[in-house]
């Protein structure tokens, strides 16, 4: 109706023209709108079945305004005598006798079916995804505070942050095993800009794949680089690579999507009906008692997205060039699990990685991917043009691509192994893909019996070259990042009695 309105000068939304045209059909429920209609759908959820007749009644006064509106409409228009015999009379077909009237059976509301709304015990409790997550409703400008929750398992902290060294101090001084961010974080592929002036806007435009999927699901997003989202998604891409940098995992989340699997009002219903549902999912904090901002409320919605990335009930909407954006679902993923391998070289990390190889995992390794491009390029595949070309790789910022390209090598295994991680970057990205699945191990030993191990085998760089090269540099820092760490002190013949330990562990988890 709203085109052929607009022919014939009636402009606005269904109710203004509603009052243009004299049309009378909602008197005692002037109070009902959109967003009540959404209030009193929850109230109802909530067994508050008045309500439900309430939004009944208001559906039908939308219906019977509809074909009043048609009836008035049409006559505007100049047809052929011919095209219709007789005046129109819509209205009687979309409020028929009795169209108000609730009190026959087929008007009465019957009780609700189905499953109860989950609720955040059920789904994570006692398992790894019940962790530390930082949300963050992030805004476009750092003059406007953005929204910023530690859930620390089911109870909530949050504040409103301004400055991107304040959202960086707080999320790092949280200890986070992952950080969910409601921002772009990535540009459409072919992209080098976020401006109108980057030479790619025209073929390859403004939207990303997952933009482009969430709209084809019937879910209204913003293009990631319209005019109005442009600092934003700067902002996010910026902040997520400092988080990335330091090996704190990042994603990109949704809340609304999340609000709805957790059938709980988005915040368009209210702050209160937003508390309400958190509270009502399981998620305790002091913003059940304080007034806190819409922001900071989504925020909480963004870190439990987080919570659902861990428990491998996620669903991730990207492609290959472009890292995907992150929705929860309920049901978890195949039965996954990851192995990544990381410390200094000759600590047994290949030994590690092959022993539980072994043992049923599929094995992969940086070194294969630098291997293949090595051969592409016709250079020898040795220890000194490996570590080259791992170091130009991540000064050319594509250690993530070399991460995924790794990764892509035992795609359809169930239970990997990935030997070589060297940058903070490496365990974020596992993190980011695996989540609580992914298990990092650091395995260490002396100085003096890694240059002994090293120099039985290597002739062609020395230990303290290939120590000192510049690809190894941030090995140290992997440590911290670890799940666990292994002193490989011993004879290698330890190595294959931890890993199945090890293997053992995984299994009771």
């Amino acid at each position: 109706l709203m085109y052929l309105c607009r022919r014939v000068g009636l402009n606005g939304g269904q109710k203004a023209i509603e009052k243009e045209l004299n049309i009378r059909v909602r008197d005692d429920l002037a109070d009902v709108d959109g967003a009540a209609a959404v209030v009193l759908w929850h109230r109802y959820m909530r067994g508050d079945t008045a309500a439900l007749q309430k939004l009944i009644r208001y559906n039908r006064a939308d219906i019977a305004a509809m074909g009043a509106i048609l009836d008035l409409t049409v006559p505007r228009f100049a047809f052929h005598p011919d095209l219709f015999l007789e005046e129109t009379s819509f209205r009687d077909w979309s409020a028929p006798e009795g169209w108000l009237d609730l009190t026959s059976p087929m008007s009465k509301p019957a009780k609700r079916t189905g499953s109860p709304p989950p609720r955040f015990e059920d789904l994570f409790g006692g398992t790894a995804a019940e962790a530390r997550v930082v949300g963050i409703d992030l805004t476009g400008s750092e003059a406007r505070g953005s929204g910023w929750c530690l859930l620390d398992g089911s109870r909530a902290e949050t504040s409103v942050l301004f400055a991107d060294d304040e959202i960086l101090d707080e999320t790092i001084k949280a200890c986070p095993h992952l950080v969910s961010i409601d921002s772009p974080l990535c540009l459409p592929h072919g992209r080098t800009s976020v401006e109108d002036s980057d030479p790619g806007r025209n073929e390859f435009g403004i939207m990303r794949e997952s933009e482009r999927e969430l709209k084809r699901r019937g879910v209204n997003v913003y293009p990631c680089l319209i005019r109005s989202m442009q600092k934003l998604t700067a902002r996010g891409i910026r902040l997520a690579g400092m988080l990335r940098e330091r090996g704190i995992p990042v994603i990109e989340s949704y809340p609304g999507a999340a609000q709805d699997i957790m059938r709980i009002p988005r915040k368009g219903a209210g702050p209160e009906w937003l508390k309400t549902g958190l509270r009502d999912f399981g998620v305790s904090g002091d913003y059940e008692q304080q007034d806190v901002t819409h922001d900071e409320l989504d925020a909480i919605t963004s870190a439990l997205v987080g919570t659902f990335h861990l428990a491998g009930m996620t669903e991730a909407l990207g492609t290959e060039e472009e890292p995907p954006l992150i929705i929860p679902r309920l049901g978890k993923e195949r039965d996954l699990i990851a192995v990544g391998v990381s410390g200094p070289i000759a600590a047994g990390k290949t030994t590690l990685a092959r022993a539980l190889e072994r043992r049923g995992f599929a094995y992969t390794r940086f070194s294969l991917v630098l291997d293949d491009l090595l051969a592409e390029r016709g250079l020898p595949r040795d220890r000194f043009n490996r570590q080259k070309l791992g170091n130009e790789i991540n000064a050319d910022g594509l250690q993530r691509w070399l991460s995924a390209r790794t990764g892509a090598r035992v795609a359809d295994a169930d239970r990997i192994v990935i030997d070589g991680l060297r940058f903070p970057d490496d365990h974020a990205f596992m993190v980011e893909r695996f989540g609580a699945r992914f298990r990092h191990v650091f395995i260490e030993a002396g100085a003096d019996v890694r240059c002994s191990r090293y120099e039985d085998g290597h002739t062609d760089v020395s230990f303290d070259d290939a120590s000192g090269a510049s690809v190894e540099r941030r090995v140290g820092e992997m440590r911290s990042l670890a799940h666990e760490v292994f002193v490989n002190q011993a004879d290698m013949s330890a190595v294959a009695r931890w890993a199945g330990q090890l293997v053992r562990r995984i299994g009771k988890e």
